[in-house]
């Protein structure tokens, strides 16, 4: 565990006071090596996109065995840290969560994503005491970033959104969560007030209507995560330069959109 313990050092200090961890999510092996090629200090994975690389939908279909695998074959090719979107942890049972969470520190990941979903925020509170106890009898560590997902779900009245979002946020800080994630967050008004009221490195979720980085960072977001993003524009780039293909028998777009793409076998060169 000593080299895994010390990338997740490494994770925690890029949350940093000052500091502001952009993170473009990946779904496979290959998307994962480009992205750390482009200069990316961490990599995450989306579990969305990761769930439909496997022929899976959002939403805690994928096989827990299938998720461990895919992280296996990430963290085999790249040599920044990795953080993994593990939904809510696919189970709901704090112990039976921790377990699962063992196994994918075990495959190679520093971080992950937990979130309550629709579930009351005292169960993300006890999966994260279970999760870190399991994995410090193991000897290792693992960066939490609790996720609330009122903004992203609608789950109360938009003028008790904020309010909501501070309480769960300040739960799972006391929990021992290392991050908190803030889905659905746009407005930076309310940004700045998540970041004074609860004293752990905030995430927010690109968003079209979301601040330039620099204004995030200004306002102490200490972590911006892409999600489904960049796997929604690679998969948008797909369907159009096919139906070009097959529509107009023309090959234009698939070329523009390889633009600049490095060579792919030399990246796997070391592996």
């Amino acid at each position: 565990m000593t080299s895994l313990n010390e990338k997740t050092a490494l994770f925690r200090t890029l949350h940093g006071p000052g500091k502001l961890l952009v993170l473009p999510n990946a779904w496979d092996a290959g998307s994962a090596r480009l992205v750390e090629e482009t200069g990316a200090k961490a990599v995450a994975t989306s579990s969305a996109a990761l769930s439909w690389a496997h022929g899976y939908a959002d939403g805690e279909t994928i096989p827990p065995g299938t998720l461990l695998a895919a992280v296996r074959e990430i963290a085999r090719v790249i040599t920044v840290p990795l953080s993994v979107d593990a939904e809510a942890g696919l189970d709901a049972t704090p112990q039976m969560v921790a377990d699962f969470v063992v196994k994918l520190v075990e495959a190679g990941a520093s971080g992950i994503n937990l979130e309550d979903g629709n579930e009351p925020p005292d169960l993300l509170a006890a999966k994260i005491r279970a999760i870190k106890d399991a994995v410090k009898r193991k000897g290792a560590d693992i960066y939490i970033n609790a996720r609330a997902d009122i903004y992203l779900r609608k789950l109360t009245a938009p003028e008790n959104m904020l309010e909501g979002m501070i309480a769960r946020g300040k739960t799972y800080m006391q929990a021992g969560a290392d991050g908190f994630f803030a889905p659905g967050v746009a407005d930076i008004a309310d940004i700045k007030a998540i970041v004074d009221a609860v004293d752990l490195p905030l995430n927010i979720l690109v968003w079209p209507s979301l601040a330039p980085i620099a204004e995030l960072k200004a306002a102490g977001v200490r972590r911006v995560s892409a999600g489904s993003g960049t796997a929604r524009a690679a998969l948008g780039a797909l369907r159009s330069t096919t139906k070009q293909l097959l529509e107009e028998g023309r090959y234009d777009a698939m070329y523009k959109f390889a633009e600049g793409l490095p060579n792919m076998n030399a990246l796997f060169a070391r592996t």
